[in-house]
């Protein structure tokens, strides 16, 4: 872990982690009254690049649907610095008029990873197509090591500040409050997820479930004969230790969407679909169109409405940390075959999705907004 990350939860001290803990867990909210529907309530975490892109656009699902209740957006270093995330994210929610959502910023850096041992590992391994923060989709070289000052955005400048509540501690308190309710949406690498583990045990057993983007399996042919950066597992390669950690932990349950999400992408004529009714944030989302996989996108829709999915199978995995050419990649295993004496846990892989379900609503919910 990085010292300035490290100090940032050591000085709370263990005590005090502890009392808040249990503080959250004696103000439990009251279930709704029988017979109304319970809102589906996400907290999305996420390494929010912007403007546009995949990673803002995934909260279209979530914000657009009426059965969803956002309880806050939480943020982390991955495919750019989280400072720059976060101010886009809260730009773009202003745009959408929903910056009465919290966003609390989280992990600057990873927990051991840093620019320099990715430097090490392209030199020994070959080299990693996206590199996010550290590089993106050039040389990481020339990175910085420590997150710089917030740059000029293309968007503007957000008036609305960030939470004062770090992500890990708002979502502790948030599955404290909401025990068995709160889906967790990770679209980006999983440093928040593993310390709230880390503060808090209790953390995943006590959220609904985990829904997550990563996990990308026999991608060496596909990076070979298309686009290697799409066959980049780059949430899992940025942070190891911190999917290791996720994933070993006592989640109800964990959905992956993968490999699934490369086939379904966001096109010129698909963006004209979503630009047909003009709005400040079709607007926003066309002049910001990036021809990218809906990634985040469809892994928000998911979690949001599940039914979306048409195909799925069970296995157990967990991702390599080992020094090697495979740090940072995930292994999957049959039930009988896998280490369960290591903690690995059931899954359910995404084979399938309703593909034209999930476009034409993202079409209406993106207009609706």
């Amino acid at each position: 872990m990085h010292p300035s990350t490290l100090s940032r939860f050591t000085r709370l001290g263990l005590t005090a982690a502890c009392t808040l803990v249990l503080a959250w867990s004696l103000t439990a909210q009251p279930a709704r009254a029988e017979g109304t529907q319970e809102p589906t309530l996400i907290i999305e975490d996420n390494d929010f690049l912007g403007p546009g892109g995949s990673d803002i656009q995934s909260t279209i699902p979530l914000l657009a649907d009426p059965h969803v209740k956002v309880l806050g957006f939480t943020v982390t270093t991955g495919d750019d610095w989280e400072n720059a995330e976060s101010a886009h994210l809260r730009r773009f929610l202003e745009i959408a008029n929903r910056a009465d959502i919290p966003v609390s910023d989280g992990a600057v850096y990873p927990l051991l990873n840093t620019v320099a041992l990715m430097r090490l590992h392209e030199q020994e391994f070959g080299r990693i197509p996206w590199k996010g923060a550290w590089g993106g989709l050039g040389d990481s070289a020339k990175a910085s090591e420590v997150q710089p000052a917030l740059p000029k955005l293309a968007e503007g400048l957000p008036s609305t500040a960030a939470s004062p509540e770090n992500a890990a501690l708002f979502m502790i308190r948030a599955v404290h409050q909401h025990p068995h309710q709160v889906t967790i949406l990770a679209a980006g690498p999983l440093t928040n997820l593993a310390l709230a583990i880390r503060l808090d045990p209790t953390f995943a057993a006590t959220a609904k479930q985990l829904v997550f983007m990563g996990g990308l399996l026999d991608t060496d042919l596909m990076s070979v004969t298309g686009n290697a950066n799409f066959a980049s597992d780059f949430n899992m390669i940025f942070d190891p230790e911190a999917a290791h950690i996720t994933l070993t932990a006592p989640w109800p349950a964990i959905t992956v969407v993968g490999n699934i999400s490369n086939d379904i992408a966001m096109s010129k004529e698909y963006m004209a679909r979503i630009a047909k009714k003009n709005t400040p944030v079709t607007a926003y989302l066309s002049k910001y169109y990036s021809p990218l996989p809906m990634w985040d996108e469809l892994t928000a829709a998911i979690a949001a409405d599940p039914s979306l999915v048409q195909h799925s199978v069970k296995a157990y995995m967990d991702i390599d940390t080992s020094q090697g050419s495979h740090y940072g990649h995930a292994r999957v295993w049959a039930k009988d075959m896998a280490p369960r004496s290591q903690h690995v846990r059931e899954v359910t892989l995404v084979q399938k999705v309703d593909v034209q379900r999930f476009l034409n609503n993202f079409v209406q919910q993106a207009q609706s907004l």
